[in-house]
């Protein structure tokens, strides 16, 4: 009887698939352990104070480890210049957005923001039902701060820098340039959307606490809005004439300080005399704004991200960022920081333009698609080296493929390490500065 053939023996996973994989597993933990450390400021404020800084450290150091040994810088230096733009693109939007936030809650004046009633809100009715439904540990677990907006912001910041080792598709810089030019887009879709038509706030008391503008509106508001307000005989006419009749009222006159060039601005800020000479001042002092501003922005970063982790990531992972998601828009509108329809269209809002830019950077593989097409073209000749047996010719056919899924490099080593140097010093100031800035949610 013949004797059976010994098995094979299985052939061992290579270091870097092993790296890969371990690079998979080591962003998922690293994602749930960065958002458990962060609530266990709730929880262990002690050992919060402890295990923040170890854990920021920790990623830092293995992101500086793995940068020397990165392949793809050459990638990121040709992704650099629309980063950049996509950078200013951004700044300008938030700054056309801290205008607008500044101007729709001043032009009403203070009197309004008191009287002005906040709009029914079902979706918070739904909400307080449930809680009267729910067990007490599932509305606990509902209303726990578990997720705020710097979270969402510094766990794209790790998607991005998983880049280092092979999680996601170089470039970095690439997905970097889409998040921030869709969070363009979708900030200026936001500000022409809110001030469009000024709704009230779901929180009446907001602005009397945070701003001091004046108490009467702008003169503006006087003319097209405040007479014909609560009279609806008022409304008709001016619908039938289409011409606003009321004569503006007699308030003190409008604080005008000399701001230079910015001094059209006076109008639109409305600043007084007690909130300090700079324009600049009042919009820091403007942050997320008192009146409903439809849609919110905090759950457009939210969505932006997990789409981000869904194309770029995917598994398990993706899934729960999405369930954060889902938790930080019910606790918006629990807390009455947004109507429910904001919450619902910034949702689809940020789907949709994410979908939109998909030709900035997509997490399908473009040197794959090149190979295969230089395949093709070289099928026939393929065929007949094989033919004749010319191990030389197949030899130059197959790199003749693999190299048609390589980008020319067109930059010096050396300008690659100093570029590498220059992002790896500057994403981590970004970071920083996330984390210090937004802090508060």
């Amino acid at each position: 009887m013949a004797k059976a053939k010994a098995k094979a023996p299985r052939p061992k996973p290579t270091r870097a698939v092993t790296r890969r994989l371990l690079g998979f597993a080591g962003l998922s933990f690293a994602a749930v352990a960065y958002v458990g450390t962060d609530y266990l400021r709730y929880l262990s404020p002690t050992w919060h104070e402890r295990l923040q800084p170890l854990l920021w450290a920790a990623l830092a150091l293995a992101a500086a480890a793995r940068a020397p040994f990165y392949r793809h810088w050459d990638a990121e230096l040709r992704a650099a210049l629309p980063f950049l733009g996509s950078i200013a693109f951004m700044l300008g939007a938030f700054l056309f957005e801290a205008i607008s936030v500044r101007f729709v809650s001043a032009v009403m004046g203070l009197q309004w923001h008191r009287s002005a009633a906040p709009l029914p809100d079902t979706g918070q009715w739904l909400l307080l039902a449930l809680n009267e439904k729910l067990p007490e540990s599932v509305v606990d677990l509902l209303r726990a701060h578990i997720i705020t907006l710097h979270h969402f912001l510094m766990l794209f910041m790790m998607l991005g820098f998983s880049v280092l080792f092979d999680c996601i598709k170089a470039p970095g810089l690439g997905i970097a340039t889409r998040y921030m030019f869709t969070m363009a887009i979708g900030r200026l879709l936001r500000t022409v959307t809110f001030i469009g038509t000024i709704l009230p706030s779901a929180r009446p008391w907001c602005a009397a606490a945070r701003y001091q503008i004046p108490g009467h509106p702008h003169p503006w508001a006087q003319k097209y809005f405040v007479p014909y307000a609560s009279d609806s005989d008022a409304i008709r006419r001016v619908i039938d004439n289409d011409v606003a009749y009321a004569d503006v009222q007699a308030y003190p006159g409008e604080y005008s300080p000399d701001w230079g060039q910015m001094s059209f601005l006076v109008d639109i800020l409305r600043p007084t005399p007690g909130e300090g000479p700079s324009w600049y001042h009042l919009l820091k002092k403007a942050s997320g704004g008192c009146n409903d501003l439809m849609y919110s922005g905090h759950m457009l970063v939210a969505v932006l991200t997990a789409m981000a982790w869904t194309e770029a990531y995917g598994g398990w992972i993706s899934v729960a960022i999405w369930l954060l998601v889902l938790h930080s828009a019910q606790r918006e509108i629990r807390e009455r920081h947004h109507y429910t329809v904001d919450c619902i269209v910034a949702i689809y809002v940020g789907i949709l333009l994410w979908r939109m830019t998909r030709f900035i950077w997509s997490a399908r593989d473009a040197s794959r698609a090149r190979r295969l097409a230089k395949l093709e073209e070289v099928q026939s000749r393929l065929i007949h080296a094989a033919k004749d047996s010319d191990i030389d010719e197949v030899r130059d056919l197959l790199k003749e493929v693999e190299l048609a899924g390589h980008e020319k490099q067109a930059f010096s080593q050396r300008a690659i390490l100093a570029f590498a140097a220059a992002t790896i010093i500057f994403t981590l100031s970004c970071v920083v500065l996330a984390l210090t800035l937004t802090s508060d949610g």
